[in-house]
């Protein structure tokens, strides 16, 4: 069983910086692409960026200079980083993970999500 577990969301001032952190854990080959979503109310989820395994990166036209990608490898896990937060940041943040849990078999995860709020 495959688990994704996102951390790092709440309540967030103006101008504060953000990590969001998403852990894969469970029973699987290897992770590939990993990336994250995110969602405001009555819209539909959106890309915000994915990260291949050698690192390359891949924003969102909306999310480039506003978040930072990043993952480790070694650690299952993924990171998105908020240098200045605004209210465009509020909303729920998704990881997902594309990954390889068995010899031919390759699924697409997502994680439960964690609430963003900035707000002073």
């Amino acid at each position: 069983q495959v688990q994704l577990v996102e951390s790092g969301g709440g309540l967030v001032q103006p101008g504060e910086s953000l990590r969001l952190s998403c852990v894969v854990s469970g029973s699987f080959f290897r992770i590939d692409l990993m990336g994250w979503g995110h969602q405001t109310p009555g819209k539909q989820r959106e890309l915000v960026a994915d990260i291949t395994r050698l690192g390359r990166t891949n924003y969102a036209d909306s999310a480039k200079g506003r978040f930072a990608i990043s993952r480790d490898n070694a650690k299952n896990a993924v990171y998105l980083d908020v240098a200045s937060a605004n209210s465009e940041h509020t909303g729920v943040y998704y990881c997902y993970a594309r990954i390889w849990v068995a010899e031919f078999v390759q699924n697409d995860y997502w994680g439960q999500g964690t609430q963003v709020t900035v707000s002073s």
